[in-house]
């Protein structure tokens, strides 16, 4: 985890505190279970409760003589709980423990990153009803097409982000099982029970068959989801920075007080947050690989994929929750220009009107191939900057001999492109006000 890009409500899930925290947890709520079954005495499990304690640096110091982070922590735990830590971690194994804490920890950075994506979706809605009717160009290929509206681009962004949203939240639920069946996970040392009494403390649900890890295709699912999410912010990211570029000029980043955007040219104001949130993305992506890799271990287990999760379980959470915080700061505050999306929407003499010209002309009698062509040619002396399109068609003969200047003009209007917009707002949103 890098600080420059770290939340610490995020950090804190993955600091050593937590971690020991919840293995404290597994430990004696499992110890509770077998004092039930009458596996232990209930003495001892309360012994565990009241007297049971753990110091990161103790730890530490332990395992770097043991060479094993499970029994180092169980060493400490029993240097505080006394002679009845001898019924701690009966019947289990280390993954037990490891792999139900990184599930847990998993659902907690989810529960984080689905209040990073409300803020977001909330952030999105507001500027798409704020641009509901703001045309602007849409292109295609990065070349002019036809008018749509600034609120349309906010609101599909709301859209996959909702999806987003919906993704997660089905990860999260994918990802929250616990698994407390021993060796190779056949329960042959401790009843099923136990592991459904933590998974119900953790709120968690019992993994329905394990070896002796969870399987990894869970995580590797989760690993993706992020990715996708990812990918989303950098679609987003790259929008304004298109917007952003001198040519276009229709949205920028917000530019404060005092900032400054290059050290050689004072003139500089560059969309750095959204090159960031692209960089950031690639990042995040490439966690989704390696959480699928991890998911052909050896027969019932083996750890080639421990030192893998102890990067990505990390880094793509803390990365992923920054990024979205800060898309969520761009969104909030950009920078729409009118004047420059009205300037660029009159550039080019009216071609983002062929599309209705040529059905209307459809319309008319005239064959598609035939009034592709009537408009293409006009369209084409556009391009060579010999006028514009509407005068263009009015006066080409073939074309008047269809259609009169009037019907002509009314095909001229922008209307004709937002006549939708409330019936796409309904879907996005339930409402269209």
């Amino acid at each position: 985890m890098i600080p420059r890009y770290t939340r610490p409500k995020m950090a804190a899930i993955w600091e050593p505190e937590n971690k020991f925290r919840i293995w404290f947890e597994i430990e004696a709520h499992a110890c509770d279970a077998q004092a039930k079954l009458g596996v232990i005495p209930e003495a001892a499990a309360k012994a565990v409760w009241e007297r049971g304690q753990f110091e990161v640096a103790r730890i530490d110091a332990i395992e770097a003589e043991v060479k094993h982070d499970v029994i180092a922590f169980l060493t400490n735990l029993a240097e505080y709980v006394g002679d009845e830590a001898r019924f701690v971690h009966q019947g289990m194994t280390s993954s037990d423990v490891l792999d139900t804490c990184l599930n847990v920890q998993l659902v907690q950075a989810a529960d984080l990153l689905l209040q990073d994506l409300d803020e977001l979706l909330a952030a999105l809605e507001k500027r798409a009803f704020e641009h509901k009717m703001t045309v602007c160009m849409g292109r295609s290929h990065g070349i002019h097409a036809e008018p749509v509206t600034m609120g349309l681009k906010f609101a599909s962004f709301h859209a996959e982000f909702q999806r987003n949203r919906d993704r997660l939240l089905a990860a999260r639920e994918d990802i929250a099982t616990c698994a407390i069946s021993g060796a190779v996970g056949t329960f042959a040392n401790v009843d099923p029970f136990v592991e459904e009494h933590v998974a119900e403390k953790l709120g968690l649900k019992p993994e329905p068959i394990s070896t002796q890890v969870i399987p990894r295709d869970r995580h590797a699912m989760f690993f993706s989801v992020l990715g996708v999410i990812a990918s989303s912010i950098e679609r987003l990211a790259t929008e304004v920075r298109h917007l952003q570029r001198t040519e276009v000029r229709e949205a920028e980043e917000f530019f404060s007080k005092g900032q400054k955007g290059s050290s050689a040219m004072p003139h500089k104001r560059n969309p750095v947050l959204t090159e960031n949130l692209t960089g950031l993305a690639r990042m995040v992506r490439s966690y989704a690989l390696p959480a699928m890799e991890n998911v052909a271990l050896w027969h019932e287990r083996d750890i080639s994929h421990s030192s893998v999760e102890r990067y990505i379980g990390p880094d793509a959470t803390v990365t992923l929750d920054f990024a979205l915080a800060r898309l969520t700061n761009v969104v909030a505050n950009l920078v729409v220009y009118e004047d420059a999306i009205d300037r660029n929407l009159n550039q080019m003499g009216g071609l983002v009107f062929s599309q209705r010209v040529l059905l209307a002309l459809t319309q008319k009698g005239v064959s598609r191939e035939d009034s592709y062509s009537l408009v293409q040619r006009n369209a084409m002396k556009v391009w060579n900057g010999e006028g514009n399109l509407q005068d263009l068609l009015k006066t080409d003969p073939e074309v008047s001999a269809k259609m009169s200047a009037e019907e002509v003009d009314e095909l001229f209007d922008l209307g004709y492109h937002t006549k939708h917009v409330d019936t796409i707002f309904k879907r996005v949103f339930g409402r269209s006000e």
